[in-house]
């Protein structure tokens, strides 16, 4: 490694568990005196945080790999996340002197270090099916405003499209306590607003004695210096009256959950081995309608799932419509090694797919306008982030960027809602 300072270039695909994993793992190079450039800079590290969710998240962490390298051909590369628990043999191929999946993130720098001195390439890989919470920490994340806070890991639902469950093991969660003394951590360096993210959220707690998602919640919400919580994600299922009752009691709770969906369709989430149906979904939807008012609801809809009709697809959209999602994530089917829906039959072509997600795409666009045309002439608390060509930008609490002239960054102001602005909204501080 060459220059006065050793330095390290991260990429981060993917989820905000990954965003939350690569701070991590930033901070222990940072520890070891590293200096963090850019990706596109020349480093003597590349650090590549990997997805393997789509065939075209696996594609680009391949295509970053490759990257960094032609970067810096004598650079030392670290494949990390999904994309290396699953394919750590072939990602040697590609020149990675460490492979690390979803375990042993903690020690990257060692395991660098190691395998550097000894002239090798390192695979740090194990099976993930039984094993504790890497207690991963973090001091700070980009910007100054907020943070993920990482509080589980691993999925056990195994639906049938989707491949995380086999390269994120099974459930792990993190202690309440731990929880708490991050947010206080993160709470002194500035930061006041803190996303609870994992990758199956809604089983937080389920592998710790008389833990439930809600104490983890309460954890941080306890944490003075915290003005906002969010959840980065809810299952239809977890979202029942106690505990939306719960949560309407926490003033720090945002009015904004992310609904995973999928499918309007009761025979496509029969399919997915979605463990709801569409009424279900809409009564804890219409369950947080009423104990937030005017909150916005967003969701994942995968479209082009195998053997979905035409019938299906009408029922899945006009299912969106009757929620009123504030936004919608449209995927089209990616076929995934390994998962029961690579096999299904009735694969839908390429076209057709594509063709469906731009018409779903397109509702979404529509539901978000409307959903903030709901907001003009209302007054938001505002959580300024940054200045861009002279105006202060922020988020309201409902999620929706809010654009104002004379903000500051870090500050939380009242905004006099006047009008639309590209995705998000403007107005004027009170």
């Amino acid at each position: 490694m060459t220059g006065l300072q050793k330095t390290v270039a991260f990429c981060t695909l993917g989820c905000k568990v990954n965003q939350y994993d690569s701070q991590a793992m930033l901070e222990k190079f940072l520890e070891a005196g590293y200096a963090q450039v850019d990706f596109d800079q020349t480093a003597d590290v590349y650090v590549v945080n990997t997805c393997v969710v789509t065939a075209v998240g696996e594609q680009k962490s391949r295509q970053m790999l490759r990257r960094a390298l032609r970067q810096n051909p004598r650079a030392q590369l670290v494949a990390a996340g999904c994309l290396a628990q699953k394919d750590a043999q072939k990602l040697k191929g590609l020149g990675v002197r460490l492979v690390v999946g979803n375990q042993h993130r903690g020690n990257v720098v060692a395991l660098l270090n190691e395998a550097v001195e000894h002239g090798q390439q390192t695979v740090a890989v194990e099976s993930i099916s039984k094993i504790p919470y890497e207690p991963l920490k973090i001091s700070r994340q980009e910007g100054r405003s907020r943070a993920n806070i990482k509080i589980q890991e691993g999925c056990d639902r195994f639906c049938a499209y989707c491949i995380i469950p086999y390269v994120r093991g099974t459930i792990r969660s993190r202690e309440p306590e731990d929880i708490g003394q991050e947010a206080r951590r993160l709470a002194a360096a500035g930061y006041r607003e803190m996303v609870l993210t994992g990758i199956h959220l809604s089983s937080y707690g389920r592998d710790l004695k008389g833990a439930a998602l809600i104490d983890a919640v309460r954890a941080i919400a306890a944490v003075p210096g915290i003005d906002r919580l969010r959840l980065s994600s809810l299952e239809p299922v977890a979202a029942t009256p106690d505990f939306v009752s719960a949560l309407s009691e926490i003033p720090q709770v945002c009015p904004q959950f992310h609904l995973s969906l999928q499918s309007g369709s009761d025979g496509v989430l029969r399919r997915m081995r979605r463990r709801y149906t569409a009424a279900e979904y809409l009564a804890s939807a219409r369950l947080l309608q009423r104990a937030f008012p005017g909150c916005a609801l967003t969701t994942d809809l995968l479209v082009g799932f195998p053997g979905e009709t035409e019938e299906e697809f009408a029922q899945s959209l006009a299912f969106c419509r009757e929620v009123g999602f504030a936004r919608m994530h449209v995927f089209p089917f990616s076929r995934r090694a390994g998962t029961p829906a690579d096999k299904m039959p009735g694969q839908l072509p390429r076209e057709l797919k594509a063709e469906r997600a731009r018409e779903a795409i397109a509702l979404s666009d529509s539901l978000s306008e409307s959903y903030r045309k709901g907001l003009v002439g209302t007054r938001q608390t505002v959580l300024f982030e940054q200045i861009q060509d002279g105006e202060a930008r922020g988020h309201s609490p409902q999620f929706i960027e809010v654009r104002a002239r004379g903000g500051l960054p870090g500050e939380i102001m009242q905004v006099q809602i006047t009008g639309l602005a590209g995705e998000g909204l403007k107005g004027t501080i009170q």
